[in-house]
């Protein structure tokens, strides 16, 4: 005969895993959403998730919240499993009081955080409310605060990642805004400060809730989502995929992978899919999938800012993260948005020791009055302070033309760069041959009979003379020239010979990044 005390630990284990009811559980999955404890099942490895606080309910009064003291208070936390690894992770139930945060639930997913930090693991938080609750006041906006505040704590000591699986509003932003990764679906995934109605109270405009913050608006225009799918369990498969590259903490190496990739395998393609011509587009991406283990490249942002190109993949087993400018688009110019979104991505590449592998081909940065007054300056500075910053391995390949500044900021040399390599028919200087010969040698071209020949003839020779790799390693600018075959090769060499690298830093608190 069971005991009572028995029966009853199993009556309430029973209403805690029903949330809401099953009737807010049918209106959950008429949305085409998981529940929380269907979501955590899903993205964790089987039969690994080891509950926490399933019996704490809210502390609150008044509004009719005495009436009713439901078990999690709206949000499922503790920790599992992805690949073998502890992961932390707290999922919010959208079926009782519409996942809204109050201080019992704040104060979960605070001990949840501090857990996460002390024993070096990552923390995944599956979102999915409507914010701060109401009913509870400046008690709930005080426990966002606590949760903010282990966020900042935690940045570039254990990875952070951020799932949008609902609505996402007010003060909840804020905390994925400080994580590393953001993960949102095509439908149900929102993200904004005020919502639809206030903004109609207060402006007049009138804006949807896919127009003012879904996953396109977010994926494209404010970069504000690393990776969207268009549902829920492709989600988890990326966030388990990402994982896969990253170190549990700052303190361990990357997760190596034996490859059976030859290490030394000659990638002579790259000779057709980079056309000689300097203004002829290309798409980066198929230079690194012919130079990665497998072909196997997860890109990040792609579809923000994608002048450049961003992502993890492997060589010789061992994660690597690229950047590249993308000839494909816009010319590969460097802008606000892609310094931001270099910028960044290099900065959690270094907190967690991925070593950096800049593939260059660029004319320069954009020109323009708008990128000038929006702040070009500040945020090309961001890219140049993140290069200089980082201490992990770091090797660049300048592929075709690399002009000006943004041939400095691309992980030259000079921003100690650990290795700089260039491909024969590489272009280095302050511009482009023909910006160039116009201005050397205007008198002479506007002077002569027939000018398109002189300056024809002028550009030849400048390209010749000095838009090539062998005057930059000539200074010791360039570590080598090679032949793009090899690039391959030559990348796992030159990463092996960095693996143990060591640089000192200055002694102080910290730098003062331009944001």
């Amino acid at each position: 005969m069971t005991k009572p005390s028995i029966t009853k630990l199993e009556e309430m284990q029973a209403a805690a895993y029903l949330g809401g009811g099953a009737e807010q559980i049918e209106k959950q999955h008429s949305k085409g959403k998981l529940t929380a404890r269907e979501r955590i099942e899903k993205l964790l490895d089987p039969e690994t998730f080891v509950e926490t606080g399933m019996f704490i309910s809210h502390r609150a009064v008044g509004f009719g919240m005495e009436s009713s003291h439901p078990a999690t208070d709206g949000v499922v936390t503790g920790w599992g499993k992805i690949d073998g690894r502890i992961v932390y992770v707290f999922a919010q139930d959208f079926t009782i009081l519409g996942g809204s945060l109050g201080e019992a639930h704040g104060e979960k997913i605070a001990r949840l955080m501090d857990l996460a930090y002390q024993n070096g693991a990552p923390i995944i938080g599956l979102n999915d409310s409507g914010g701060a609750r109401i009913q509870e006041g400046v008690a709930s906006l005080a426990a966002y605060g606590s949760i903010f505040y282990r966020n900042t704590r935690a940045s570039g000591v254990i990875p952070q990642i951020s799932a949008i699986l609902g609505p996402c509003a007010g003060g909840s932003v804020y905390s994925p805004g400080i994580n590393d990764f953001i993960f949102m679906t095509d439908q149900n995934s929102y993200m904004f400060i005020t919502g639809p109605e206030v903004i109609k109270a207060v402006t007049q405009e009138v804006v949807d809730f896919d127009s003012l913050g879904g996953a396109a608006i977010h994926s494209e225009k404010s970069g504000m989502a690393h990776f969207t799918a268009p549902d829920e369990e492709t989600v988890f498969q990326q966030i388990r995929w990402l994982l896969s590259y990253l170190p549990s903490n700052n303190m361990t190496p990357p997760p190596y992978v034996p490859s059976s990739d030859d290490p030394l395998r000659q990638v002579p393609e790259l000779e057709t899919i980079v056309p000689d011509e300097p203004q002829q587009p290309y798409d980066i991406k198929s230079v690194i999938e012919a130079i990665v283990d497998g072909g196997e490249f997860l890109e990040v942002q792609q579809d923000y800012a994608q002048n450049l190109v961003i992502g993890l993949a492997r060589m010789d087993g061992y994660p690597v993260a690229f950047i590249a400018n993308q000839p494909g688009y816009l010319a590969g110019v460097l802008d606000i948005n892609a310094s931001d979104k270099g910028a960044r991505f290099i900065r959690f590449c270094d907190a967690f020791h991925i070593p950096l592998v800049t593939l260059v081909d660029t004319p320069g940065f954009l020109p323009g009055s708008e990128q000038e007054h929006n702040g070009i300056i500040r945020h090309g500075a961001k890219l140049i302070y993140a290069y200089s910053e980082a201490t992990v391995p770091k090797v660049s390949v300048i592929l075709r033309k690399a002009y000006g500044g943004a041939y400095i900021v691309m992980s030259s040399k000079n921003l100690n760069c650990d290795c700089n390599l260039a491909w024969p028919q590489a272009e280095i200087a302050v511009m482009g041959p023909e910006g160039a010969v116009n201005i050397i040698f205007r008198k002479e071209i506007n002077a002569a009979s027939n000018p398109s020949a002189v300056a024809s003839e002028r550009t030849r020779q400048y390209r010749e003379e000095f838009a090539n790799p062998y005057l930059a390693a000539s200074r010791g600018f360039l570590d080598d020239v090679i032949k793009p075959a090899d690039t391959r090769s030559r990348l796992i060499q030159v990463l092996e010979s960095l693996r143990d690298k060591r640089q000192d830093t200055p002694h102080r608190k910290h730098g003062n990044i331009p944001l």
